[in-house]
């Protein structure tokens, strides 16, 4: 496996510091034997308990609230949490590894400040720009090539986007600029390229654009502040660009390239050439301890892989716990870039676990048949095994007497950088933002017309937000799926592993139908 062996540190954390918190962690919080006839079905569920599972949630959220309430990736939260899933893995046997990689870590450490200074007393709503370097900057403003009244979207603005519009800027002024044409960091390049303090982007004033502009310089690199305005601001302030007009823009921030890891373990028996990947994220959002999104998946499969440790697997079963999930994807993006086009035809199957504690749960299973969401905005097409995944689960939450649904197969959590290289996969989900339905209340429990999830990236994503009814019933069909495909993936690849396995009630009437 390209790239995931031979990680030599954690971050910026020393060699010998890391060595110590994991063997502590070992010692402190070690985890329960695994039974080694835990590959029969019913003996696994039996031994993947709500127990097991809260005992790491509770570490989790006690090393969120040793490290400032987070655990996102770039923080020392995300770096205890990495620690203590390798401690766990180790002692229960594994020879887990860090892969390491660098990402674009961006923290606003306090709110933007817009104000007019001459020659009048004035202050604005307004927004850091994600990636916008610090200041506090008082100067006169010098608006570039701005468009008021505004075009059409067809002739939109162009305010900033080549290095010419800024000839003649005198040094030292706040570049007021308009939204158009060109992405922001190119407007905010040019604008620093042309010695200016900070940068005002106001928005274009069409139809839809007329608010605060938001948005992100997509990397660090950019040292000014950059701050966002409406098209009502930037045309108010416009109207006074020849009396006096004198600026202060205010930022905060922490913006720069740092390095977190993925954490990753393997059985040590079954073929590496149709392994089984099994992946949640371990990060928080810098908001929260992200004790539910998603410490609940993590702790799951973390409990899975602490009972599966002695199974003996036709198939190796590779879990994978990834980081920088919130910032777009990027540890499994990483994971997934690091692959040979031959280590891509070894892995059978992802099953990803991305929320499954959620307080106002339904059991989500991911449409790998894309028959409930079509392919199209919001839904990607599952590759050839995905189908059977879906069915898989879904057989499962049947034969115990328990409804699911199919949620859009979207790409927006781990999954996605594998089904775009054509792996099969699948996964399970309790919900997020969204709102529960009447009909979903009436059949799964919970309150309609609320979220899911109400603490959804907030602070109050604590262990009080997890719901262990739904913890039970997740972590009991997480473990089913893996178990299955750990000893025969011929649903999704035709491929049953090495010696004989007896298939599951569920599987012989899902290969019957």
């Amino acid at each position: 496996m390209n790239g995931s062996r031979t990680i030599r540190r954690h971050g910026p954390i020393g060699l010998v510091a890391l060595i110590l918190a994991i063997l502590t962690t070992a010692v402190l919080a070690g985890p329960v034997s695994a039974d080694p006839n835990n590959n029969n079905t019913k003996k696994l569920l039996d031994a993947v308990t709500v127990a097991g599972v809260m005992s790491h949630e509770q570490a989790l959220q006690g090393i969120a609230t040793a490290n400032g309430g987070t655990r996102a990736s770039g923080t020392s939260g995300y770096d205890a949490s990495a620690q203590y899933v390798f401690g766990q893995l180790a002692a229960a046997g594994y020879s887990p590894v860090f892969q390491e990689f660098e990402f674009p870590f961006f923290q606003e450490l306090s709110r933007a400040v817009l104000q007019q200074v001459t020659p009048s007393a004035a202050t604005y709503a307004t927004g850091t720009f994600t990636y916008s370097g610090s200041g506090d900057v008082t100067a006169a403003a010098t608006f570039v090539d701005v468009r008021i009244p505004p075009g059409s979207t067809a002739n939109s603005s162009t305010s900033g986007c080549e290095a010419a519009d800024f000839s003649g800027f005198p040094a030292g002024n706040i570049a007021v600029l308009q939204r158009g044409t060109c992405t922001f960091l190119v407007k905010a390049t040019n604008a620093e390229a042309a010695g200016a303090a900070a940068v005002v982007i106001f928005n274009e004033g069409q139809p839809g654009r007329t608010g605060v502009v938001a948005g992100t310089l997509g990397d660090p690199g950019i040292t000014i502040p950059v701050v966002g305005a409406s098209f009502a601001v930037g045309a108010e302030l416009y109207g006074l660009r020849n009396s006096g007009l004198t600026l202060r823009v205010k930022t905060s921030t922490i913006s720069e390239i740092r390095t977190t890891v993925n954490v990753i373990a393997e059985t040590e028996r079954g073929r590496n050439d149709n392994a089984v990947v099994v992946g949640a994220h371990l990060d928080s959002v810098l908001a929260g301890p992200g004790i539910q999104d998603n410490g609940s998946g993590s702790s799951t499969i973390l409990e899975v892989a602490i009972q599966m440790a002695k199974v003996k697997p036709r198939n190796t079963v590779r879990f994978i716990w990834f980081g920088a999930e919130e910032l777009g994807l990027l540890g499994s993006e990483y994971y997934v870039s690091q692959l040979s086009a031959a280590e891509i035809e070894d892995i059978a199957v992802m099953l990803n676990f991305d929320m499954v504690g959620s307080p106002n749960f339904v059991r989500f299973v991911y449409d790998g048949d894309n028959s409930a969401f079509p392919v199209g905005p919001g839904a990607a097409a599952g590759p050839p095994g995905s189908a059977y995944v879906e069915s898989l689960f879904r057989s499962y939450f049947s034969s115990v007497g328990l409804a699911s649904e199919p949620t859009a197969f979207s790409g927006r959590s781990d999954y996605g950088p594998f089904i775009e290289v054509g792996i099969p996969a699948g996964g399970l989900f309790t919900g997020a933002e969204g709102i529960k339905t009447p009909q979903q209340a009436a059949i799964y429990g919970g309150t309609a017309g609320v979220a899911y999830d109400p603490c959804y990236h907030q602070a109050c994503d604590t262990l009080a937000n997890v719901n262990t009814t739904a913890i039970d019933q997740m972590s009991d069909a997480a473990a089913y799926a893996i178990l299955t495909f750990a000893q025969n993936t011929q649903g999704v690849n035709g491929e049953r592993g090495k010696g004989n396995f007896t298939p599951s009630k569920v599987e012989q009437e899902l290969a019957a139908a």
